[in-house]
């Protein structure tokens, strides 16, 4: 009968080797860079998602002489600390986030227009 045991097919979950991988759903956190129009052509990005342990200030001191623009750092209750910056500078935060090791590319998401 040993025989007849190796060729019932045991059960086989799909999905097992995917939920190996990741741990917990939604549990990759992504940096979310979004830009908002405010009057007429005058436009501002927002950043918001970065990790706790990074200087929200020190990044936007680099980023402001970086890109020749002004930006602040705004404390929400929802969201936490957000940089904002003024202009559209989705393309240039992301790419200097990523150079400065600060975040992988897979984990920032652009929002806008």
């Amino acid at each position: 009968m040993s025989d007849i045991d190796s060729q019932i097919p045991t059960t086989f979950d799909p999905f097992a080797e995917a939920n190996a991988d990741n741990v917990g759903a939604g549990s990759k956190e992504y940096v979310h860079i979004r830009v908002q129009q405010r009057n007429g052509k005058k436009s501002l990005t927002t950043v918001q998602g970065l990790k706790k342990e990074y200087s929200k200030s020190r990044i936007l001191k680099d980023l402001k002489k970086e890109f020749c623009c002004n930006g602040t750092v705004v404390e929400d209750p929802e969201l936490g600390q957000v940089i904002q910056l003024q202009g559209d500078q989705r393309k240039n935060v992301s790419t200097f986030l990523v150079q400065a090791s600060i975040v992988k590319k897979e984990q920032i998401k652009i929002h806008g227009f």
